[in-house]
Protein backbone atom coordinates (compact mmCIF):
# COMPACT_ATOMS: atom_id res chain seq x y z
CA UNK A 1 0.00 0.00 0.00
CA UNK A 2 1.58 3.73 -0.95
CA UNK A 3 2.01 5.77 2.06
CA UNK A 4 -0.52 8.21 2.97
CA UNK A 5 0.37 11.45 1.91
CA UNK A 6 -0.60 15.07 3.71
CA UNK A 7 -3.15 16.79 1.68
CA UNK A 8 -2.33 18.69 -1.09
CA UNK A 9 -2.50 22.58 -1.54
CA UNK A 10 -5.63 22.55 -3.34
CA UNK A 11 -6.89 20.32 -0.14
CA UNK A 12 -5.56 22.61 2.21
CA UNK A 13 -7.23 25.47 0.86
CA UNK A 14 -10.67 24.02 2.13
CA UNK A 15 -9.27 23.12 5.56
CA UNK A 16 -10.73 24.70 8.46
CA UNK A 17 -9.70 28.05 9.86
CA UNK A 18 -8.15 27.58 12.93
CA UNK A 19 -9.56 31.07 14.65
CA UNK A 20 -7.10 31.21 17.42
CA UNK A 21 -7.17 34.37 20.11
CA UNK A 22 -7.20 35.62 23.66
CA UNK A 23 -10.55 36.40 26.25
CA UNK A 24 -10.55 40.08 25.95
CA UNK A 25 -7.61 42.52 24.47
CA UNK A 26 -8.11 45.35 26.35
CA UNK A 27 -4.96 45.28 28.21
CA UNK A 28 -2.41 48.07 27.42
CA UNK A 29 0.25 45.75 29.85
CA UNK A 30 0.60 43.84 27.29
CA UNK A 31 3.20 46.18 25.82
CA UNK A 32 5.71 45.46 24.35
CA UNK A 33 5.59 41.80 24.56
CA UNK A 34 2.42 42.46 22.01
CA UNK A 35 1.15 45.41 21.94
CA UNK A 36 3.76 48.79 21.02
CA UNK A 37 4.42 50.78 23.75
CA UNK A 38 2.23 53.64 24.56
CA UNK A 39 -0.94 52.10 22.77
CA UNK A 40 -4.24 52.26 24.21
CA UNK A 41 -7.77 52.44 23.97
CA UNK A 42 -9.64 52.46 20.25
CA UNK A 43 -5.97 51.89 19.29
CA UNK A 44 -5.77 48.05 20.74
CA UNK A 45 -8.15 46.07 19.12
CA UNK A 46 -6.99 47.03 15.39
CA UNK A 47 -3.42 46.24 16.45
CA UNK A 48 -4.84 42.63 17.73
CA UNK A 49 -6.75 41.89 14.56
CA UNK A 50 -3.85 42.56 12.51
CA UNK A 51 -1.93 39.42 14.28
CA UNK A 52 -5.30 37.25 15.35
CA UNK A 53 -8.23 36.70 13.71
CA UNK A 54 -10.31 36.43 16.18
CA UNK A 55 -11.01 37.16 20.13
CA UNK A 56 -13.42 36.03 22.94
CA UNK A 57 -15.13 39.35 24.46
CA UNK A 58 -14.85 38.86 28.44
CA UNK A 59 -16.84 42.29 29.16
CA UNK A 60 -20.50 40.95 27.15
CA UNK A 61 -20.23 38.03 30.51
CA UNK A 62 -20.81 41.13 32.84
CA UNK A 63 -23.08 43.49 31.08
CA UNK A 64 -24.93 43.78 27.68
CA UNK A 65 -22.80 45.39 24.28
CA UNK A 66 -24.91 48.45 22.60
CA UNK A 67 -25.43 48.87 19.42
CA UNK A 68 -22.64 51.84 19.25
CA UNK A 69 -20.23 49.40 21.19
CA UNK A 70 -20.62 46.48 18.83
CA UNK A 71 -20.63 48.73 15.75
CA UNK A 72 -17.38 50.45 16.70
CA UNK A 73 -15.98 46.82 16.86
CA UNK A 74 -16.41 45.58 13.70
CA UNK A 75 -15.09 49.01 12.04
CA UNK A 76 -11.97 48.00 14.01
CA UNK A 77 -11.40 45.22 12.38
CA UNK A 78 -10.95 42.84 8.63
CA UNK A 79 -14.24 40.98 7.81
CA UNK A 80 -12.47 37.61 8.20
CA UNK A 81 -12.25 38.44 11.76
CA UNK A 82 -14.83 36.93 14.27
CA UNK A 83 -15.90 37.25 17.76
CA UNK A 84 -17.13 34.96 20.29
CA UNK A 85 -19.51 36.66 22.50
CA UNK A 86 -19.63 35.32 26.44
CA UNK A 87 -23.35 35.55 27.15
CA UNK A 88 -24.28 37.81 30.14
CA UNK A 89 -24.34 35.70 32.99
CA UNK A 90 -27.63 36.63 34.47
CA UNK A 91 -29.55 36.05 31.47
CA UNK A 92 -27.71 32.99 30.46
CA UNK A 93 -28.44 31.69 34.18
CA UNK A 94 -32.00 31.90 34.05
CA UNK A 95 -32.71 31.34 30.37
CA UNK A 96 -31.18 27.45 31.70
CA UNK A 97 -32.54 27.19 35.50
CA UNK A 98 -35.90 28.72 33.81
CA UNK A 99 -38.18 28.64 31.70
CA UNK A 100 -35.64 30.22 28.15
CA UNK A 101 -38.58 31.49 26.02
CA UNK A 102 -39.41 34.42 27.89
CA UNK A 103 -35.70 35.84 28.44
CA UNK A 104 -33.90 34.44 25.25
CA UNK A 105 -34.95 38.08 23.41
CA UNK A 106 -33.17 40.07 25.90
CA UNK A 107 -30.21 37.75 26.25
CA UNK A 108 -29.84 37.40 22.40
CA UNK A 109 -31.28 40.73 20.93
CA UNK A 110 -27.94 42.69 20.93
CA UNK A 111 -26.13 39.57 19.18
CA UNK A 112 -27.58 39.87 15.97
CA UNK A 113 -25.79 42.96 15.57
CA UNK A 114 -22.52 41.57 14.86
CA UNK A 115 -24.36 39.34 11.86
CA UNK A 116 -21.80 37.54 10.07
CA UNK A 117 -18.43 38.16 12.20
CA UNK A 118 -20.35 36.57 14.70
CA UNK A 119 -17.99 33.57 15.42
CA UNK A 120 -20.83 32.17 18.42
CA UNK A 121 -22.01 32.54 21.86
CA UNK A 122 -20.62 30.99 24.67
CA UNK A 123 -23.25 30.12 26.81
CA UNK A 124 -21.02 29.17 30.21
CA UNK A 125 -22.88 26.83 32.69
CA UNK A 126 -21.10 27.33 35.74
CA UNK A 127 -19.49 24.65 38.72
CA UNK A 128 -22.62 23.81 40.77
CA UNK A 129 -25.33 23.78 38.10
CA UNK A 130 -25.91 19.89 38.25
CA UNK A 131 -26.69 18.15 34.83
CA UNK A 132 -30.16 18.13 33.90
CA UNK A 133 -31.57 17.48 30.64
CA UNK A 134 -34.71 18.49 30.68
CA UNK A 135 -33.47 21.97 31.24
CA UNK A 136 -31.01 21.22 28.48
CA UNK A 137 -33.37 20.19 26.09
CA UNK A 138 -35.75 23.19 26.70
CA UNK A 139 -32.50 25.84 26.03
CA UNK A 140 -31.75 24.49 22.89
CA UNK A 141 -35.24 23.81 21.86
CA UNK A 142 -35.74 27.52 21.83
CA UNK A 143 -32.45 28.76 21.07
CA UNK A 144 -32.29 30.60 17.95
CA UNK A 145 -30.87 28.65 15.29
CA UNK A 146 -29.62 31.28 13.32
CA UNK A 147 -26.91 32.21 16.76
CA UNK A 148 -24.42 29.51 16.42
CA UNK A 149 -24.27 28.37 20.28
CA UNK A 150 -21.53 26.81 22.25
CA UNK A 151 -21.89 25.82 25.74
CA UNK A 152 -19.32 25.54 28.25
CA UNK A 153 -20.13 22.78 31.54
CA UNK A 154 -18.26 23.78 34.16
CA UNK A 155 -19.58 20.82 36.33
CA UNK A 156 -17.98 17.18 35.52
CA UNK A 157 -21.29 15.40 35.05
CA UNK A 158 -22.68 17.17 32.32
CA UNK A 159 -19.89 15.59 30.40
CA UNK A 160 -21.47 12.19 29.43
CA UNK A 161 -22.86 11.07 25.89
CA UNK A 162 -26.49 11.96 26.25
CA UNK A 163 -25.05 15.44 26.37
CA UNK A 164 -23.11 15.20 23.10
CA UNK A 165 -26.03 13.84 21.63
CA UNK A 166 -28.13 16.67 22.51
CA UNK A 167 -25.71 18.96 21.61
CA UNK A 168 -25.12 17.14 18.16
CA UNK A 169 -28.69 17.05 17.51
CA UNK A 170 -29.07 21.00 17.69
CA UNK A 171 -25.84 21.48 16.24
CA UNK A 172 -24.86 23.12 19.18
CA UNK A 173 -20.71 23.40 20.01
CA UNK A 174 -18.98 21.70 23.14
CA UNK A 175 -16.47 23.91 24.60
CA UNK A 176 -13.81 21.57 25.60
CA UNK A 177 -11.78 23.07 28.57
CA UNK A 178 -8.26 23.35 29.88
CA UNK A 179 -8.05 24.27 33.70
CA UNK A 180 -4.55 24.13 35.93
CA UNK A 181 -5.18 21.51 37.87
CA UNK A 182 -6.29 19.52 35.01
CA UNK A 183 -3.53 16.09 35.10
CA UNK A 184 -4.35 15.07 31.34
CA UNK A 185 -5.90 17.38 28.09
CA UNK A 186 -9.47 17.79 27.75
CA UNK A 187 -10.90 15.26 24.84
CA UNK A 188 -12.42 17.17 21.88
CA UNK A 189 -15.66 16.36 20.67
CA UNK A 190 -17.02 18.09 17.72
CA UNK A 191 -20.82 17.92 17.95
CA UNK A 192 -21.68 21.49 16.62
CA UNK A 193 -20.22 23.46 13.14
CA UNK A 194 -16.81 23.74 14.44
CA UNK A 195 -14.92 22.99 17.56
CA UNK A 196 -14.29 25.60 20.91
CA UNK A 197 -10.94 24.82 23.14
CA UNK A 198 -10.32 27.35 25.96
CA UNK A 199 -6.74 26.97 27.43
CA UNK A 200 -6.64 28.21 30.83
CA UNK A 201 -3.06 27.11 32.17
CA UNK A 202 -1.06 30.48 32.92
CA UNK A 203 1.71 28.73 30.35
CA UNK A 204 2.37 26.45 28.10
CA UNK A 205 5.95 24.69 26.86
CA UNK A 206 6.63 24.52 22.90
CA UNK A 207 6.19 20.93 23.50
CA UNK A 208 2.88 21.08 25.34
CA UNK A 209 1.82 23.69 22.52
CA UNK A 210 2.82 21.45 19.50
CA UNK A 211 1.24 18.61 21.35
CA UNK A 212 -2.26 20.80 21.20
CA UNK A 213 -2.01 21.42 16.96
CA UNK A 214 -1.12 17.70 16.54
CA UNK A 215 -5.24 17.61 18.36
CA UNK A 216 -6.52 20.36 16.17
CA UNK A 217 -4.96 19.45 12.75
CA UNK A 218 -6.91 16.48 11.92
CA UNK A 219 -10.37 18.27 12.57
CA UNK A 220 -9.08 21.56 10.59
CA UNK A 221 -7.70 18.93 8.00
CA UNK A 222 -11.16 17.58 7.97
CA UNK A 223 -12.69 20.55 7.21
CA UNK A 224 -13.55 21.34 10.70
CA UNK A 225 -13.26 25.54 12.03
CA UNK A 226 -11.70 25.51 15.48
CA UNK A 227 -11.88 28.61 18.03
CA UNK A 228 -9.05 28.59 20.24
CA UNK A 229 -8.74 31.12 23.52
CA UNK A 230 -5.81 31.34 26.01
CA UNK A 231 -6.40 33.13 28.93
CA UNK A 232 -5.36 36.98 29.75
CA UNK A 233 -2.87 38.24 32.09
CA UNK A 234 -1.35 40.54 33.09
CA UNK A 235 2.21 40.58 30.90
CA UNK A 236 0.77 39.75 27.50
CA UNK A 237 2.19 35.60 27.45
CA UNK A 238 -1.87 34.97 26.35
CA UNK A 239 -1.26 36.23 22.88
CA UNK A 240 2.32 35.20 23.01
CA UNK A 241 0.84 31.41 22.91
CA UNK A 242 -1.78 32.04 20.48
CA UNK A 243 0.59 33.18 17.94
CA UNK A 244 3.22 30.43 19.10
CA UNK A 245 -0.50 27.69 18.35
CA UNK A 246 -0.65 29.28 15.03
CA UNK A 247 3.07 28.77 14.11
CA UNK A 248 2.47 25.14 15.13
CA UNK A 249 -0.73 24.46 13.26
CA UNK A 250 0.89 25.84 9.81
CA UNK A 251 4.20 24.10 10.76
CA UNK A 252 2.52 20.56 11.06
CA UNK A 253 -0.11 21.54 7.95
CA UNK A 254 3.43 22.80 6.41
CA UNK A 255 1.90 26.19 5.43
CA UNK A 256 4.95 28.96 5.38
CA UNK A 257 5.73 30.89 8.57
CA UNK A 258 3.46 33.81 8.72
CA UNK A 259 4.71 37.27 9.81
Amino acid sequence: MPPILRSSIAERLSAGRLLVGTSGFAYPAWAPRFYPPGLKGDRLLPHYAERLPAVELNNTFYQQPTAAKVAAWLAATPETFRFSVKAQRGGSFRSLAGTPEPGLPWLTGPYRAFGTRLGTVLFRVPDGVLRDDGRLAALLAAWPRDLPLTLEFQDAGWHVDETFAALAEARAALCATELPENADPPTLHRTGRFLYLRLRRHDYTPEEVRAWADRLVPFLEAGDDAFVFFRHDEVGRGPELALELRDAVNGVLGVPAQA
